[in-house]
């Protein structure tokens, strides 16, 4: 299971699986040296995404 902390306001997430092989072949399509930074920016679309949401 992923551990997931809040620290100064930057989210850090360790050993996270995703099991998505649609993502995935999304992913392959961008240099393997970019991943990090793809990664990155997909949960922050997604978190923005989700933003009001824990209320309901």
């Amino acid at each position: 299971m992923a551990q997931v902390k809040i620290e100064d306001g930057i989210i850090k997430v360790s050993e996270l699986d995703i099991q998505d092989p649609k993502a995935a072949k999304i992913l392959a399509e961008y240099p393997e040296n970019r991943w990090t930074e793809v990664t990155r920016r997909a949960i922050k679309i997604g978190l923005g995404y989700l933003q009001g949401g824990a209320q309901d």
